[in-house]
């Protein structure tokens, strides 16, 4: 009875994986990707708000327990990072961020007018095409210009004692590096804004975190208005 039940169980998870995309769903992100966003948006989240903190723009935990925190989740975020570049290339996803510049201006056009008044999404996910055009383009950005200047600035700030040691006084001042961190934070601020705005442009404001929740991404096409057959108004 047992054994018949278990074919019955797996017959049925098979069933429900291959009616799935039919069904207008697509697994897209995978267990650690999941993990690995959620753990990242609450360590960026809490440096921004330690970050400002320590630079004077707000009192919230006071000074002290503002850097020990903004430092604690430095270092949580870099551990982060090691083991998600890890991920990303024996899994082979790095891929996903390479820049194309194939339906750039489709994209471009489609935030800027075409979501507003109901056109068609020009991209459609797929489990090896995840990010549309545009977004390739922003995490570049983000991963060319302002991770590096908040982690080249935040660190040579925290090292600031070595600085004699390694000639580094000659060449930076404290205030050259503190007003470079605070720059990339602002880029920072504002690449998490757009981001969250984005998130809400699904066909339903939640459609794209509750992807990024259970991984199961559902086809903006499925949820499209028919269109009326030719002659009908």
């Amino acid at each position: 009875m047992s054994i018949q039940s278990t074919e019955l169980e797996t017959a049925g998870h098979s069933a429900a994986a291959t009616v799935a995309p039919q069904s207008g769903r697509i697994y897209i992100y995978k267990r650690y990707e999941r993990f690995w966003h959620w753990s990242q948006a609450l360590l960026v989240l809490t440096m921004l708000l330690t970050g400002f903190e320590v630079h004077g723009s707000y009192q919230l935990l006071g000074f002290e327990p503002a850097v020990r925190l903004h430092t604690l989740a430095a270092w949580a975020l870099l551990t982060l990072w090691a083991f998600t570049i890890f991920w990303q290339f024996t899994t082979g996803e790095w891929r996903q961020y390479l820049p194309t510049h194939k339906k750039v201006l489709a994209m471009a056009q489609y935030y800027a007018w075409g979501m507003f008044r109901g056109a068609p999404h020009p991209f459609k996910k797929t489990v090896q095409k995840k990010h549309n055009p545009l977004q390739r383009l922003a995490y570049l950005a983000l991963l060319a210009m302002i991770s590096p200047l908040i982690w080249v600035s935040g660190l040579i700030y925290l090292f600031r004692a070595y600085w004699p040691q390694l000639g580094l006084d000659r060449w930076f001042s404290l205030q050259t590096i503190a007003w470079a961190h605070t720059a990339g934070a602002f880029m920072m601020l504002a690449f998490v804004i757009v981001h969250v705005y984005l998130t809400t442009t699904g066909h339903t404001l939640t459609a794209h975190i509750k992807a990024m929740i259970t991984g199961w991404e559902e086809d903006e096409g499925a949820h499209a208005e028919p269109a009326k057959p030719a002659g009908l108004a």
